[in-house]
């Protein structure tokens, strides 16, 4: 069965990859059509909004059942932001390092505990028969006021988890305790749920 992956974020692609694979299904991404496939508009409010948007708009583009992401981080000090922010914070769309700046900047002389913060997942399901379905998984942790490893994108060199710093951990360490991990197991059993109903 083939399921299209919505997003054109390659490590974003290659997590979503680990677990559906397994699953046997036939994971295909914007590179295996001939096409340039134009970027929805994130207008929803929260990351499940977002991530149906995405989802629905690769559905519209393939035909074929669609999933999509939707992630970022929230800093209780700062609020929450940036949240569903979390790519632009910036101003520039996934300008990883432009994006850690401003958050040092935001939190400069704040404390290591008083820097709290989460990664949040969703992810999105949306099939050919109109059915749709979101989960979300979450990570707490804390900001660190310097990049730790090499691993890992977008905030991680700052995130340290519960395993450690997120940049330090291997991809199955991270699989286990990160936000998107957790959302996967979730989507994982409610994936089969639906095909099953399909069936």
């Amino acid at each position: 069965m083939k399921i299209f992956i919505a997003t054109k974020n390659q490590k974003k692609l290659l997590e979503l990859e680990r677990i559906l694979k397994p699953m046997g299904f036939n994971v295909l991404s914007q590179k295996d059509f001939q096409k340039e496939f134009p970027d929805p508009i994130e207008d929803g409010t929260t990351f499940e909004e977002n991530a149906i948007i995405k989802a629905k708009d690769g559905f519209n583009n393939t035909g074929l059942i669609s999933v999509a992401d939707d992630s970022g981080i929230c800093v209780d000090y700062l609020g929450g932001a940036p949240g569903i922010y979390s790519a632009r914070y910036s101003g520039e769309h996934g300008d990883d390092e432009s994006n850690n700046k401003k958050l040092l900047r935001e939190l400069e002389g704040v404390p290591l505990e008083k820097r709290t913060a989460r990664y949040v997942a969703a992810i999105a399901c949306v099939f050919p028969d109109g059915r749709s379905f979101t989960v979300r998984g979450e990570c707490e942790g804390k900001i660190n006021f310097e990049p730790v490893g090499e691993g890992g994108f977008g905030y991680d060199p700052y995130f340290i988890s519960e395993l450690g710093p997120m940049g330090l951990l291997t991809p199955e360490q991270k699989d286990s305790i990160s936000h998107r991990g957790k959302a996967l197991v979730l989507f994982k059993e409610k994936l089969k749920k639906y095909i099953n109903e399909e069936i």
